[in-house]
């Protein structure tokens, strides 16, 4: 079936487009793998292009509007970020008032959705992974705020704060922060310095505040005292730095590396619920995972044996292993670690 440039082209907002798109000159319009936008659409009329239904592709979170709507908003932010998170590698200076203005709005607007799914997966990263995990980690703390029952002005600093936590990597050599591959041990070490480096940045920053600097310092430290720089445990970790350690760990367990592939989200929530007994928050980690874990209520999932099913219920005592309808037979995952969840259809 054709898609001709002068249908209305709404229908194919959110669609994956499968190939190089050119105009008559030959110049690239739309990339192939482009989740098709506004711009895209105006383009495709411009040039009077016609589309095949072989040419785009349906892909599962952005299907549903408000779903683009969080895809829109971050790669937008993305851009800002970029732009000038990359100034401060060159002046050695936050411009703290214009990401204020600028990003701040659109992460909490990112944040106010219902769609968790997915924001989440408008926020995996592709190529800018440095950039768009500042934005992720400052959208997710910005959800476990209002969670966790913080005031306007709290969510504020967090988001901010979230937002910095990784200014640091701004002053890291970039043949280290743009390796492609793991680091060496000694390369590691100068990675590590990012913790101290955004604190010392973020102090001498101009209307920030000392709680925001301590997130950029503390937000690699565990509560079991495992992590670094200083070593220290619960009993020292700042509120926001547990909140952001969470945020931090669940996007970089879920974003394609260039060393890894992502892991599924299902299986990084049951290896985030088994590290709350020593690296991270138990309270926190558990409002998270539970409240990722209800959005699934009602989905479609396959499961590890193949077979296809529907998440019924939620369990208290095992969160990341529900209770799935498939066919005739219901499955209490919890019971049977045998079959569990591979992904989200």
């Amino acid at each position: 079936m054709d898609i001709k440039p002068d249908e209305n082209l709404q229908h194919i907002v959110g669609k994956k487009i499968n190939r190089d798109i050119f105009n008559p000159s030959g110049v690239l319009l739309v990339a192939e793998s482009s989740i098709i936008n506004q711009k895209h659409v105006r383009l495709l009329q411009k040039y009077d292009i016609a589309l095949t239904s072989q040419d785009v592709t349906s892909i599962g979170p952005y299907c549903d509007p408000e779903a683009f709507i969080h895809y829109q908003i971050i790669e937008d932010t993305v851009q800002q970020v970029e732009y000038l998170f990359s100034e401060v590698r060159v002046s050695r200076e936050i411009p703290l008032s214009q990401l204020r203005k600028e990003v701040i709005p659109t992460i909490h607007e990112a944040a106010d959705g219902s769609h968790l799914l997915g924001l989440f997966a408008s926020l995996q990263a592709k190529d800018d992974y440095t950039y768009r995990h500042n934005i992720a980690v400052s959208v997710i703390s910005n959800l476990l705020g209002t969670w966790m029952g913080l005031d306007h002005q709290e969510i504020l600093q967090l988001t901010t704060a979230a937002l910095l936590h990784d200014v640091g990597k701004m002053l890291i050599p970039l043949e280290i922060l743009n390796k492609p591959g793991k680091l060496n041990e000694q390369e590691y070490e100068v990675m590590k310095n990012h913790t101290v480096l955004g604190y010392e940045l973020i102090k001498e920053t101009v209307g920030a505040n000392h709680r925001q600097a301590i997130v950029a310092l503390q937000h690699h430290e565990r509560m079991d005292g495992s992590g670094y720089p200083l070593g220290i445990d619960k009993d020292k970790l700042d509120l926001f730095s547990r909140i952001v350690s969470v945020a931090d760990v669940f996007h970089a367990m879920t974003s394609m590396r260039v060393y890894r592939d992502p892991s599924p989200f299902n299986e990084v929530l049951f290896q985030m619920e088994k590290d709350t007994f020593g690296a991270l928050d138990p309270v926190i980690t558990r409002i998270f995972i539970e409240k990722i874990m209800n959005s699934l209520i009602g989905r479609s999932v396959l499961l590890t044996d193949g077979s296809e099913g529907t998440v019924l219920m939620i369990q208290s005592h095992d969160l990341t292993h529900p209770f799935i309808q498939s066919g005739s037979k219901f499955l209490d995952l919890s019971k049977d670690y045998a079959v569990q969840i591979k992904q989200i259809l």
